[in-house]
Order: structure tokens, then sequence, then C-alpha cells
């Protein structure tokens, strides 16, 4: 998982009738934005520039007038506990929206994107300017995440802005971009330490992580999606003072902020992952494990782990997620036996993104004595649709073992996919939804 740019890959708390942006930070510019799609006539809207590049869902969801196989009969939480059962329903509840339209005709989205602009203006992110000549500004969008409570109940409606990282471009609006990323074994190996050594797993928030992160080089970005201003101030663009979600140094500048911090307060780093930081004190441990803005605390020394707590938030503005449930996409669920790992919503998503939530279950990944090649006259397929698919399906594989040597065998044909390979990846997508809750136990050692 690690990578040269940090991707990307806010409470919703209503403002009363005033739905309008404080002042944008620039002493020469008066403009107040307002998201608001009615029409003004003293007002003009910007253009809505639509997600270049963003990849549309692989397949388009089959319409049934009578499913043959309801995704209902292969789903079943039964075996989880009480509030486990709240927690996996209520992740499906909310859908996720890909529009600013759609954010801007409800009243929740509204409220957290209205907030979200007033936290940027008072963080003095930007200041609107004249576009220089030469200068190409990055393209932003906006991203819509639902937070959820430890019970499974919806916590807060949250927004982003995010720079469009892919419009970029090197030596002109960034030069270093590296910054490490959790590696998902060495999150395997703690929550496995943790199950054996009954050690609490409590997770924490940063919010706006980046917005700490000093910008070196000059950015300029087009005004927000779903912004008014007046007709003066519409061709103007954002010249950014701090860093953004989605610039390629964004995680960079963060992660380098958080390791000082973490240093200053007696932490090291692990050797074998920059991300895990460790303290230990009077024979005790405390470990720390952080993906882009997300940790994980666990460790056997309460009084450390309370204490980081105080100093992170005077820091940072922390949020107490409570016990450890989902992380980097992965259910978490424990009991006396152990922690149990995995990733039924990922997979039911890809199943609905992919049109398959209908399909006739199988009870295998690949075909016996399956042998494939690439052929000289073969019926060829979508690449890019192709990868995307095993891409996804080899992230799936985290907590999936089960699928491994089938996704070894479609990834080799990657390059050069055709019809044939296609099936199988379908196969192993069929294979799927009849066993889309299976993950891993980290069994509890009794014998520690």
């Amino acid at each position: 998982m690690n990578q040269e740019a940090g991707e990307l890959d806010m409470s919703g708390q209503q403002f009363g009738s005033e739905d309008v942006f404080t002042k944008i930070p620039n002493q020469s510019s008066s403009v107040e934005g307002v998201l608001n799609l009615e029409p003004d006539p003293f007002m003009k809207r910007l253009p809505h520039r639509h997600n270049r590049g963003i990849p549309k869902p692989t397949y388009e969801p089959k319409l049934f007038t009578k499913v043959k196989y309801p995704m209902s009969n292969y789903v079943s939480n039964h075996r989880l506990s009480e509030s486990n059962k709240s927690f996996v329903n209520q992740l499906s509840t909310v859908a996720i929206l890909n529009s600013v339209q759609e954010a801007l005709a409800d009243p929740r989205w509204k409220a957290t994107m209205n907030e979200k602009m007033k936290s940027l203006q008072k963080n003095e992110t930007w200041e609107l300017v004249e576009c220089p000549p030469g200068k190409k500004p990055v393209g932003c969008r906006w991203i819509y995440i639902v937070k959820y409570k430890a019970d499974g109940s919806i916590e807060r409606f949250k927004a982003r802005l995010v720079a469009k990282w892919y419009t970029q471009t090197y030596g002109i609006d960034y030069t270093k971009t590296f910054a490490p990323v959790a590696k998902i074994n060495i999150v395997r190996v703690l929550l496995s330490l943790a199950a054996n050594l009954d050690w609490p797993l409590q997770q924490f928030d940063v919010k706006n992580a980046f917005l700490h992160g000093e910008l070196s080089e000059e950015v300029y970005m087009d005004l927000p999606p779903g912004c008014m201003v007046s007709e003066k101030q519409c061709q103007k663009v954002c010249k950014l003072k701090k860093s953004l979600y989605g610039l390629k140094q964004s995680p960079r500048a963060w992660f380098g902020r958080f390791t000082k911090s973490m240093r200053v307060f007696g932490y090291r780093q692990s050797n074998s992952d920059h991300t895990l930081f460790l303290k230990k004190q009077h024979g005790k441990i405390t470990a720390l494990i952080v993906y882009v803005d997300d940790m994980v605390v666990t460790g056997n020394d309460p009084e450390e782990k309370k204490a980081l707590q105080n100093y992170l938030s005077r820091e940072f503005e922390m949020k107490d997620l409570g016990l450890l449930k989902y992380f980097i996409g992965i259910e978490v669920s424990r009991s006396s036996e152990g922690i149990f790992l995995s990733q039924r919503k990922y997979a039911l998503d890809l199943l609905q993104e992919t049109g398959m939530s209908g399909c006739q279950p199988i009870n295998t990944p690949i075909e016996e004595g399956l042998k494939l090649c690439v052929e000289p006259n073969q019926v060829s397929t979508d690449k890019g649709r192709y990868q995307r698919l095993v891409g996804r399906l080899m992230y799936l594989a985290h907590t999936r073992p089960d699928l491994a040597y089938a996704l070894s065998v479609v990834s080799q044909y990657m390059h050069n996919p055709g019809e044939q390979h296609m099936n199988a990846v379908m196969r192993i997508l069929r294979y799927l939804k009849n066993a889309s809750g299976k993950g891993i136990l980290f069994a509890k050692n009794v014998n520690h």
C-alpha cells in the first residue's frame, strides 16, 4: 500500500437560516460564497466541472422484475453480537453521494459543506487572486463520508474538499511527495498481539489533518464546485497558502509534522513500518499506528494512552472514535474467542457496483484445472475495467485468503486480458456473493 502520494484517497451541524461562508481571507476581496443552487439574478454560479478521469462503475446494475438469487439468501449476521449486528447493518443505510447537486439538495450534507468552507477560511487556507499568466490552476471536488459511532449509529456527515492531484505538474506545483501509509501486514500483527494479550484497541481521528501542513510551492486552485460568487469574482482562483487534501505534497507535509510531534513526546518509529510508533516505560508498552489521519492505539499502559491522547489533542484537533470497529475498510469484531476481521461491506459494495448482486452464486472461486493463457486471436475485453476489478479484489484478499490462488491466476494477465480472463474474474465475484461475510480470526491464546 505504500505509494508516492497519499490518496484520498465535520460535523453535520446546522447553521440556522444563515447559509453563507465567512469572507475568504483576502484583504482585496469582499466576496462571500454561498452553497446554494437556487437561481439568483445578482449572482452567477460557476459551471459544474465533471470529474474527469474518475472511472465509472464497471458494470451498470441490471434491472430485475424478480431477482432469482436475492442477496438476502446469502448474507447473514446471526453469529454476530447485538452491538456488531447494529454496526454492520448501519454501514449500508446511507448511500454515499456522487455529485454536488445531490449534496446541496440534502440539508444535512449542505450544512456540513458550509461548516467545512468556514473551517478552511478560518484556517486561511487560500486567498482569491487573479490567475497569473502561464499558471494552470488544479481542479478540486467534494467527497462525502459518513462517520459511525461504535454502536453503529451515524455520528456525523463529513464533506471534504479535495484537490485533483492528477492535474498537478511535477517541478511546477509539487516536488517531493512520498509519505508512508500503514502496511496491512503490520496492522494484522498489531491486531493479533491485541487479541493474544488482551490489549484494548482505541481509534482516533485527526480533524483536517492535511490542513496543518505549510506549502512551500506556489499552487493555484479552481474555486470549489457549488460555490456562488459575484460576477466580478467568478474568474478568480484560489492561491493556496496551506496544504489541502488531494495535493500530492500534502501527505508528506502532514506526516512530517505528525512524526515530529510523536518524537517530541518520547515515541520512536519502528524500523519495520515508519507509521508505527512505540514507547516503552516501566515495563509497559504503548503502540500507535497511523493511516493518513486515522490512528489506532493499543498497549498495556492505560495511563500513557490517556497522556498521549491529551497531548495529541493539544497539538491537533482530535476525535475519540471509541473501540476499534472499522479501519481502512476492514470490519473488526471482538469477542472472548479473539478478534475477527472481515470486509463484508467492501464485498457487498463491489457486487453492487459491478451489477452482480443478483447473480447466481457459486461454491468455488476458480474452476478446477483451469488453464489460462494469452491466445493470438482471443476475444478482447476492456483492459482498464479488468485491471480495476482485479485490483479491488486483491485488496479484499487481505482478509480473504480463500481468494489468493484465484487472484494469483487472473492477475498474471493484467497486461492483455481476454474474454476468458474476464470470465474467470466474474466467477470470483459469483463466489464472493456466496461467501461475502467470510474473514480471518485472530484466536485468543489461552496459554500466554
